[in-house]
């Protein structure tokens, strides 16, 4: 049977609620400047705010995977944006005037939003015949970027007009708008009999689920250092302006999101998801060596690299996220997702934090150098002998 053009609506669905999703968890760093002036609060207090909907995030995403998984991706995905519509809103149009209750909210719409990371992939996985997956989920890992786009676009001239938290609700709309679009549009993905699904055993005996989880999240670290450090390096080590560092950032942002569609067909077309992670995995050693030595000896290379870097750092992101659900299967999918999820978000969170602290010892050449082991590390883990032909 021919796969069904609704795949395509499903799929667009779907990567609206995760940009509206990213666009809130990701975008409240946006609000930092208005929020430190609104209320008076120090880097640190005003780093709360930015963690809050994190942490409600990597609490939850394994539970929402094996909600997922046991009542399918529909439910879960519009309970979820239902739940962080109404928790961001709540934020945004009647502000308490409690810190503890704005934290709490906050945490709870990460904890919602936690559901659309861990059921849309799964989702789409189900809709779309294998020799498209790579495509499909290179489309839908757009939405982080896209999501972190609407939110640097809107939310801090918004903020400044109406304050820090009313801005907060662009993301809840959209968030509204993409739930009204799950119960209309979304239909759950064909599945075998739950008994059949129930006499499936854990895909994690085996350790090839956990060398993927390990390699994708060793290879966070060149892109997060980066992402992270691009902006910085260009204004206080070249000497650049800030409006031309951050416009030369987010073109190589953009061109990074194509590069994970990209990366997608590729896999496709070689029917492997793994053999092209690894070679990205080499050439992230390669770009952050580059980088190093650029800064030592020849600034220009340095730029160079990092626009490469920009670009090759995150096109492995989607090839990993369909190699866990291929490998884990229909019945396990979600809850891997949401281990997959919470890797990733654990290693972006702590990354810039330990790369920072030895760029600051060090200097630029030898922090990045030594970045460059967590891409070796992931060339090794990454268990392209151990790839087999998925059951789904």
């Amino acid at each position: 049977m021919p796969p069904s053009p609704r795949r395509w609506a499903i799929l667009a669905v779907g990567v609206l609620a995760q940009t509206g999703a990213c666009a809130f968890v990701y975008g409240v760093p946006f609000l930092v400047p208005t929020l430190r002036d609104e209320l008076g609060l120090s880097l640190a207090e005003a780093g709360t705010y930015v963690a809050a909907p994190t942490v409600g995030l990597l609490l939850t995403l394994i539970a929402w995977g094996a909600a997922a998984d046991r009542f399918g991706e529909r439910r879960v995905m519009a309970l979820g944006l239902g739940l962080t519509t109404v928790s961001v809103g709540a934020v945004a149009l009647a502000t308490p005037g409690s810190p503890a209750a704005v934290l709490g909210l906050l945490a709870v719409g990460g904890a919602a939003a936690a559901s659309v990371f861990a059921a849309n992939g799964r989702m789409i996985m189900g809709w779309f015949p294998r020799t498209e997956r790579g495509l499909a989920m290179g489309i839908r890992q757009t939405s982080q970027p896209l999501g972190v786009a609407l939110a640097g676009l809107v939310l801090p001239g918004l903020a400044q007009r109406t304050g820090a938290f009313p801005a907060l609700v662009v993301p809840a709309a959209v968030c509204l708008v993409a739930a009204v679009l799950v119960v209309v549009v979304v239909r759950d993905p064909a599945r075998p009999p739950r008994t059949a699904e129930g006499a499936v055993g854990t895909p994690y005996r085996s350790p090839v689920l956990w060398r993927v989880h390990a390699a994708s999240a060793m290879l966070v670290v060149p892109q997060f250092a980066f992402s992270a450090f691009g902006t910085e390096y260009l204004v206080r080590q070249q000497g650049w302006g800030v409006a031309g560092a951050g416009a030369f950032v987010a073109v190589v942002q953009i061109a990074g999101a194509v590069s994970r569609i990209g990366s997608g067909v590729w896999s496709d077309r070689v029917g492997s998801r793994l053999r092209p992670m690894r070679q990205l995995a080499v050439g992230a050693v390669l770009v952050l060596l580059v980088f190093a030595l650029g800064d030592a000896v020849a600034p220009w290379l340095a730029v160079v690299a990092l626009a490469v870097g920009g670009i090759v750092t995150v096109a492995d992101n989607g090839l990993a996220f369909t190699a866990v659900a291929e490998i884990a299967g229909s019945a396990w999918s979600g809850r891997a997702l949401g281990i997959q999820n919470t890797g990733q978000n654990v290693a972006s969170s702590l990354t810039p934090v330990a790369l920072g602290a030895l760029v600051g010892v060090t200097g630029y050449a030898v922090g990045f150098a030594v970045a460059a082991v967590a891409p070796l590390l992931a060339v090794g883990l990454t268990p392209v002998r151990d790839e087999q032909e998925p059951s789904w």
